[in-house]
């Protein structure tokens, strides 16, 4: 028998290595951007930056150590320069892509950071193995920026897996509309109409506010924003206010609030306070050529006769009155049922003369 040579025993007790076998090796050198495994085979491995992270400017020695134990994809088994060319990134995107695939089949719902915010869509990565998520699947409503879900968390089912032809496509959507439908059914479970509800302001038109009650929305219409009369709804919500409101009615699924609460209602004590007799203070709201409406307190108005104003002869009230202006009257008429009051200056003006007179 010949004797074998040391290096021809050296090599025969060496593996042999297929391009894309996986090995595990043992790191015996660490640089800023490769790193260097032994993998007991007559070459040593080498990992490139490139093949370790999509991370470009990251510094390996702070995230290697001499003595660690890792696993690796061949990529070559000669790169050239005698050595075996290896990637974790591609070993990592492999078993990324077996995790994505069972995901795929079991609808289940993964977690990860978006990577990219692309103009069609958003990146996200697992594993290394990426997904996009096209921008009509991140959310329920059209979104034109998506710039605000850069490296965020988000929530997603894996709607399309394709490796090959690098298709991986995630659905953010769905999960929104599930869970919207699960909140909006336990809503419509536990709300009556009476209640009082808290919400937040979700949108402000001319004509109310829309309330985001958890699960669906109320229309807060501007008649029922208070007691009192509301010009511009604009000027007294902006998106994002918490308000408490009451549920006035329930049709199917739409909900109408009002911020009327029956304890706050200014007829509650109408009678007394203004009993015919009784002298007030208002203000001019508006006016017609038959009169004016005087504002006594929010959602209470009289009106004031044209020939209620003065003893002397007025033709219309804007001859005399002005918007906003703050004027004291006589009560000369209170009807609750309709909710009408009709005040008089001209009667104050009399009880005045009169009490002058006496003097």
């Amino acid at each position: 028998m010949s004797e074998l040579s040391f290096e021809q025993m050296l090599e025969e007790s060496l593996k042999t290595i297929r391009t894309g076998e996986v090995v595990t090796g043992k790191v015996i050198d660490v640089k800023e951007d490769e790193i260097v495994l032994n993998i007991g085979y007559k070459s040593d491995g080498i990992i490139t930056r490139s093949e370790y992270t999509n991370e470009s400017n990251v510094d390996l020695r702070n995230l290697v150590h001499v003595g660690d134990e890792m696993e690796a994809k061949v990529v070559k088994v000669n790169d050239g320069e005698g050595q075996v060319a290896l990637s974790y990134k591609r070993l990592a995107a492999d078993r990324g892509n077996k995790k994505l695939e069972e995901a795929f089949e079991n609808h289940e719902v993964l977690t990860a950071k978006v990577s990219q915010v692309l103009d069609g869509g958003l990146s996200v990565i697992v594993d290394e193995a990426r997904i996009f998520i096209p921008a009509s699947l991140v959310s329920d409503v059209y979104e034109k920026d998506l710039s605000k879900y850069a490296d965020k968390e988000i929530e997603f089912v894996i709607t399309e897996f394709n490796p090959r032809r690098r298709r991986v496509i995630g659905d953010r959507k769905q999960l929104i509309v599930a869970k919207k439908a699960e909140m909006q059914k336990a809503l419509f479970e536990k709300i009556h109409v009476g209640d009082k509800v808290e919400g937040t302001v979700k949108n402000v038109t001319d004509f109310g506010a829309f309330i985001d009650l958890g699960g669906a929305d109320g229309l807060l219409h501007i008649s029922e924003m208070s007691w009192g009369r509301i010009e511009n709804p604009k000027k007294v919500f902006k998106v994002g206010d918490k308000v408490t409101a009451l549920i006035k009615d329930i049709n199917g699924e739409k909900i109408a609030l009002s911020m009327k609460f029956p304890e706050t209602n200014p007829w509650a004590d109408a009678a007394e306070k203004y009993a015919v007799g009784n002298v007030v203070t208002g203000k001019v709201a508006r006016m017609t050529d038959f009169g004016a409406f005087v504002e006594l307190e929010p959602g209470v108005d009289a009106l004031l006769h044209v020939s209620q104003i003065s003893r002397e002869h007025v033709a219309k009230p804007a001859d005399v009155l002005s918007i906003g202006q703050e004027i004291t009257a006589k009560i000369v008429d209170f009807n609750e049922a309709d909710r009408k009051i009709s005040l008089s200056m001209k009667a104050l003006e009399a009880d005045n003369a009169q009490e002058q007179t006496e003097e």
